[in-house]
């Protein structure tokens, strides 16, 4: 009897739950982005580079046409413009009556290089896809926004993680972009120690081009568990101050001597 009521009431809870969210939530927009003839920072250039975007809301233009409300939001390393869909961010931002409303804000969440369903080495050139850093995902999503969606200023830039980043970059670049910046979790500095450290041992245990004396040239991705095998492998038998890069990717250390 008393499993059965509460069964019941779970039930009624849940439908209840699911009827408020079909009725609140946001409709949300997806569209493709071409960039033509892109230009990566290592000069290598893709014919087409293809950014995925959500928008949710319209734009609201003032009396000289501009769009006024638009709010960039950013994801993080392995994520993707989806992630803000979920119930525990937009069930708590988007809605009726909170903070970026989407019946009043009109919301860009694009899914960066190498992300989601934008351009990325899986679709095809897998090892041989052009390298690429913050820098290039900055300025596509810069296009996305400026000559994609024409949104000469953006009401709010908010970024998570490596989208924390982006927005820094966003208002060195281009200082005048955004009304207002809201980075979260991340600081405006280089990446250094461990979290740099996994990072160049992928990189290099992964790129077609590495050193000979590195080993073998690569025209594929190595599987998942030599990759893993590469990156944890140092961590646990060396620290990290005595572990080297190859000369082509290793960054110099300033010099402690003074100069005059």
């Amino acid at each position: 009897m008393r499993r059965d009521l509460i069964a019941a009431l779970c039930a009624i809870g849940l439908g209840f739950s699911g009827r408020t969210v079909a009725q609140t939530a946001p409709a949300v927009h997806q569209a493709d982005f071409a960039i033509k003839d892109f230009a990566f920072g290592s000069g290598e250039r893709l014919p087409e580079l293809r950014i995925h975007y959500r928008t949710l809301g319209v734009p609201r233009r003032d009396a000289a046409g501009r769009i006024v409300n638009a709010v960039l939001i950013l994801h993080g390393t392995g994520g993707s413009g989806a992630q803000f869909l979920r119930p525990q961010f937009s069930g708590e931002l988007f809605g009726p009556g909170q903070l970026l409303d989407a019946a009043k804000y009109f919301i860009i969440l694009p899914d960066d290089i190498g992300h989601g369903n934008s351009s990325k080495p899986s679709d095809g050139l897998h090892a041989h896809f052009p390298r690429y850093d913050y820098g290039d995902m900055v300025r596509a999503e810069h296009a996305l926004v400026t000559e994609g969606l024409g949104v000469a200023q953006l009401r709010l830039i908010m970024g998570t993680s490596m989208g924390c980043m982006h927005a820094f970059m966003w208002g060195e670049a281009w200082p005048e972009s955004a009304r207002a910046m809201m980075p979260l979790a991340c600081l405006p500095v280089a990446i250094a120690g461990r979290n740099r450290m996994w990072r160049r041992m992928v990189i290099e245990a992964t790129h077609p081009n590495r050193p000979r004396d590195c080993g073998p040239r690569r025209t594929s991705w190595p599987s998942p568990a030599v990759r893993r095998a590469r990156c944890r492998r140092p961590c646990r038998h060396r620290p990290t101050s005595t572990i080297t890069w190859p000369a082509p990717w290793r960054t110099p250390r300033p010099s402690s001597t003074p100069t005059t």
